[in-house]
């Protein structure tokens, strides 16, 4: 038996405090949150803002009741103040708690810019079960709002804010939308977006906010940028990304990778005996680059909480986390929009470093047989290595569903470090509801193995 620590209740914490405790139930398992809830979906937030998702308790995927009942204790509001690792000692609320095994699911928290006033009032951040609570209160008595940021969650929010007749002025410090992906891409999303608004979205690009302005009682009014425009809404949301929670880590002695995020090895073993990481506070392994990477999502997260409670659990039938793709997905009204490997900017830089020569392949085709109805157009473009023919990565952006099959091909394509060839001798299911008869897919292979042959 063994006493088990689990700091963080998010997706890795709650999945490592689970695993752990289904794998040996004499485990002593306790599991530890500076939050009110844990097991929350928070990538479900945007749809509860937005009305879909009806209530905010359907995002709480367990309770601390749930987790009682499976024998494990779940401490809300209890705050990680010290890690004493030759003691096998934590302090949380003034309390030493000791373990044998100890696992941290810190998690992130929301980049907050340098800007004057950004603590005022009706200024928000999308990072609670409260968080989304208080947006969507604050969106129904609105008439306009302003995100700061423009990726995935600006971009949710965006469809959100709009369906429920809000103004949307989404104001971005670098060139375009959705950096991710490459330009031309940045540039198909726009247009989207542009269609799909009827004039309720304003969208301007290098600018970096200086000021917030409040009124009397300390509420948000509006934002000045360097260059001394200014805009006005009823209220704002940071859209500005996240950094991995890593101080009190980094002050026991907990070695941070190049990333800034704690370095893990396939096990989720820190540097220090007997203490794991996993989730949103630690640093990736990048499966196409081999490189350090930094990445925050609920399914890696998920994917590395199993990892680490198997291993605070069994020394000698360990697994292993091999790494990440930068796999990526969102909606935006009818349309889904995603990636996942290497975009053509991203090869070209990786290119600098290593012996590729990278070239990409775009192609604008039917997802479906044309005569079938529904038939819309989506776009796809494959990354490859001139030289060795190996995918690198792919994006697509098209009607709900049928971009997702494709990017999920691809996503196995790159785990297996596919080539050009390989790919076109995947034999891809066909029927006119789902596909032409020559897939998206292999339409795009055939012209990048053009290229490669040239």
């Amino acid at each position: 038996m063994k006493k088990i620590v689990i700091i963080g209740g998010g997706a890795a914490g709650a999945k490592a405090a689970s695993k752990a405790k289904r794998l040996n139930p004499d485990n002593h398992v306790e599991l530890y949150t500076e939050e009110e809830h844990i097991a929350v979906s928070l990538c479900g937030l945007p749809y509860y803002i937005e009305g879909s998702v009806d209530d905010i308790n359907k995002l709480i995927i367990r309770t601390p009741d749930d987790f009682l009942n499976m024998g494990i204790p779940v401490f809300l509001k209890h705050n990680l103040e010290e890690i004493y690792p030759e003691q096998n000692c934590v302090l949380i609320n003034g309390n030493h708690i000791f373990y044998d095994e100890l696992i941290l699911a810190l998690g992130a928290k929301v980049n907050i810019p340098n800007i004057d006033n950004i603590n005022a009032n009706n200024i928000f951040t999308l990072r609670s079960i409260e968080s989304g609570i208080k947006i969507r209160e604050k969106m129904l008595s609105s008439k306009s709002v302003i995100l700061l940021g423009a990726g995935y969650i600006a971009i949710e929010l965006s469809e959100a804010f709009i369906k429920n007749g809000l103004n949307v002025i989404l104001i971005e410090a670098k060139d375009r939308i959705a950096s991710d992906f490459d330009e031309d891409f940045s540039k198909l999303i726009q247009d989207i977006i542009a269609s799909k608004c009827d004039n309720k979205i304003s969208t301007f690009y290098n600018k970096k906010v200086v000021k917030v302005t409040v009124d009397e009682n300390n509420n948000f009014r509006s934002i000045i940028t360097e260059t001394g425009e200014e805009y006005f809404a009823d209220f704002c949301v940071l859209c500005t990304g996240a950094s991995p929670n890593v101080n009190i880590a980094k002050s026991a002695g907990i070695k941070l990778g190049i990333t800034g995020a704690i370095q893990v090895d396939n096990r989720m073993r820190t540097n220090i005996a007997n203490i794991f990481a996993c989730g949103d506070c630690t640093q990736k392994f990048d499966i196409v680059t081999r490189e350090p990477i930094y990445l925050g999502l609920g399914t890696i997260a998920n994917k590395e909480g199993r990892v680490a409670a198997i291993n605070a659990t069994c020394r000698k039938d360990y697994e292993i986390f091999d790494g990440v793709l930068g796999s990526l997905i969102t909606r935006f009204f009818d349309y889904t929009i995603s990636k996942t490997g290497l975009s053509l900017n991203k090869a070209l830089e990786y290119s600098r470093k290593v012996n590729l020569e990278p070239i990409s392949a775009t192609i604008t085709k039917k997802d479906k047989a044309s005569y079938m109805p529904f038939a819309n157009e989506m776009t796809l473009k494959l990354v490859a290595d001139k030289r060795s023919g190996e995918i690198l990565g792919a994006q697509g952006v098209g009607c709900v569903g049928n971009v997702a099959q494709r990017i999920n091909t691809i996503t196995s394509a790159l785990k297996a470090r596919l080539t050009v060839d390989d790919l076109l001798h995947l034999d891809l299911p066909y029927a006119p509801p789902y596909s032409s008869s020559v897939d998206p897919i292999l339409t795009a292979a055939y012209k990048l193995k053009e290229q490669i042959k040239k």
